[in-house]
């Protein structure tokens, strides 16, 4: 059977269905992050182990990476996106039911390797697009999962507050069964060229790796600043609740806040068609720094409106550098978009969850000051890799 998807460039409104799917997926792993104060009291989990929440759904998107997302380079990726939607409303109504942290754990380990499906629908959006709009697409679909990563936290919060920490989940598999409908109905087909069997697939994955430098710099950098972002956005709930005594409805405008940063996924994918990706790069990891030494500075002077527009510059500094680097390493090759993309993220997440456990940990040894300075440590640390080893960030022509 032809491919539905060849042969024309992807529609306004089904790149906009797609950014919303991948939102909606993705926000799964973070619905959490802003209660643990809440959940890890109900479900008889210590504070320094409450990050453990987040890390887990992270560890589960991770497995996904490396065993799902390189699927779609053998099978047709409708069916396998329409499944991992599935898996995700089974996984949000499981932990919405869960009665103690061996339950929650597990509905939330099946939604983190379901949630992947969205590291499926970015590709494809680039399969369907014509090559010199896949930047802008990329930007378009990306700010959508990056707006739900950032809603979520509000969402959770004001949800919580009014209607308890389980209600986010059962909203969630409501909104995830209605993305599981529209998808099936307009959702086009595409079904790859590849015929390799999974250990094959597993084996290229390593080989690209190996073989691409800029995959596994765009990887290391995306891991290092992943991590910071977890970091931040695990510590700085708890700065807000107790060093601020503010409530969950303040958490979540908080967050409302910085999901502004999200409109930095547009503008980098712009600039990265223009052939300015060292240049957004290097803007990312300074900018990262920065924030982090900004934000300890306005906890210590205790202005909330300051500290939440060092979130909005902290997530920008994420999402630019993202982008850029999803703009380069999908025009390595057009046929293992599928691979490279599950090898850029598994290790991206694989690590980066770390950073909920590391900001959980670090808070309650040093406070945030602590925190913050292993967070700007971090950005610090991509700008040297950067400077010693990436003379050239920018996408094949």
């Amino acid at each position: 059977m032809p491919n539905r998807s060849e042969g024309r460039d992807i529609s306004r409104a089904l790149t906009l269905l797609m950014a919303v799917a991948t939102g909606a997926m993705v926000a799964n792993l973070y619905y959490a992050q802003t209660l643990l104060d809440m959940i890890g009291p109900d479900l008889s989990i210590s504070p320094e182990l409450a990050g453990s929440l987040v890390t887990i759904a992270q560890l589960g998107y991770g497995v996904g990476l490396a065993l799902i997302v390189p699927l779609s380079d053998r099978f047709e990726n409708r069916r396998l996106i329409l499944i991992t939607c599935a898996g995700t409303v089974i996984g949000s109504i499981g932990t919405a039911l869960s009665g103690n942290a061996i339950t929650f754990l597990t509905a939330t380990l099946l939604t983190g390797i379901c949630a992947t499906g969205a590291q499926i629908l970015i590709p494809l959006a680039t399969h369907l697009s014509r090559p010199e709009r896949t930047g802008s697409t990329i930007g378009l679909v990306m700010s959508g999962l990056l707006t739900g990563i950032m809603l979520a936290r509000p969402a959770a919060s004001f949800m919580a507050e009014w209607l308890g920490w389980r209600a986010i989940f059962y909203f969630s598999a409501i909104v995830m069964t209605a993305i599981l409908l529209c998808l099936w109905k307009v959702l086009p087909e595409r079904r790859p060229e590849s015929r390799h069997g999974f250990g094959e697939i597993l084996i290229s994955m390593a080989r690209l790796v190996r073989d691409e430098p800029q995959l596994r710099l765009r990887a290391t950098y995306q891991m290092l600043l992943f991590t910071a972002f977890n970091l931040f956005w695990t510590v700085a709930p708890l700065a807000l609740l107790r060093q601020f005594h503010l409530s969950q409805d303040d958490v979540a405008w908080f967050a409302l806040a910085g999901a502004g940063g999200a409109l930095a996924a547009p503008l980098a994918g712009s600039l990265a068609d223009k052939g300015k990706e060292r240049m957004v790069t290097l803007a990312a990891f300074l900018l990262l720094a920065v924030s982090f030494l900004i934000a300890d500075a306005m906890v210590a002077l205790g202005s909330v409106v300051l500290f939440a527009i060092t979130a909005f510059t902290l997530d920008a500094s994420v999402q630019l550098n993202q982008i850029t680097g999803q703009r380069i390493i999908f025009s390595l090759s057009k046929e293992a978009r599928g691979r490279i993309n599950a090898s850029y993220m598994t290790i991206m997440f694989v690590i980066g969850a770390s950073g909920s456990l590391i900001g959980s940990a670090s808070y309650e040894t040093g406070g945030f000051r602590l925190s913050s300075m292993i967070g700007a440590g971090l950005g610090v640390a991509a700008l040297i890799v950067m400077l010693l080893f990436d003379r050239r960030s920018v996408s094949r022509r």
